[in-house]
């Protein structure tokens, strides 16, 4: 008996599989192409067709908007049943913006001095009116004025996060002087 129902229900199983119908996805191409006003692959269009492989359940009512004032991408959501997907757009060029024939030549970005160096002493303060509070402790990385490094104050702890002030001194972030 089990030789006969175990081939049977293997023949059952594709065609119960192929009876589950899924959204098709050619149709959310079509339909993401008129809302982005461009054809895939052209500016301002999807950079690619949706995945042929999603397998999402079928929407009656697909709802399409921009995902942020950018357009850089396309939300396709179904409120029943819930799902949601996402369609990079490729960036239109910009109008306004001329085309120089000759670009100037831009100088190199200054590097900030660095004020506190890896392995230097550096006194952690941190406080306001009233009350400060500081710690001996070792820079674990260089750093300009204003910028972060980590310090260990404790051995046995791991290190803090610290703002740089000037050659051996750091603030703890939040704590302006």
């Amino acid at each position: 008996m089990i030789r006969l129902l175990i081939p049977a229900l293997l023949i059952a199983a594709p065609a119960a599989a192929q009876q589950r119908s899924f959204q098709n996805t050619a149709l959310l191409d079509t339909a993401v192409a008129q809302f982005t006003g461009a054809a895939i692959g052209s500016d301002g269009g999807a950079v690619a067709a949706i995945d042929r492989r999603l397998k999402l359940a079928p929407c009656a009512m697909p709802q399409f908007e921009w995902r942020s004032p950018a357009h850089d991408t396309v939300v396709i959501r179904c409120m029943a049943p819930v799902w949601r997907i996402y369609v990079p757009v490729i960036a239109e060029p910009k109008a306004s913006a001329p085309i120089l024939a000759a670009a100037a030549p831009v100088a190199p970005a200054l590097k900030p001095a660095i004020v506190v160096k890896r392995g230097d002493p550096v006194m952690v303060e941190a406080g306001s009116a009233g009350f400060s509070i500081t710690r001996d402790g070792v820079a674990m990385g260089d750093a300009a004025a204003g910028a972060r490094l980590m310090v260990k104050v404790d051995p046995k702890k791991p290190p803090i996060q610290a703002v740089a002030v000037e050659a051996g001194r750091v603030t703890l972030p939040g704590w302006a002087e």
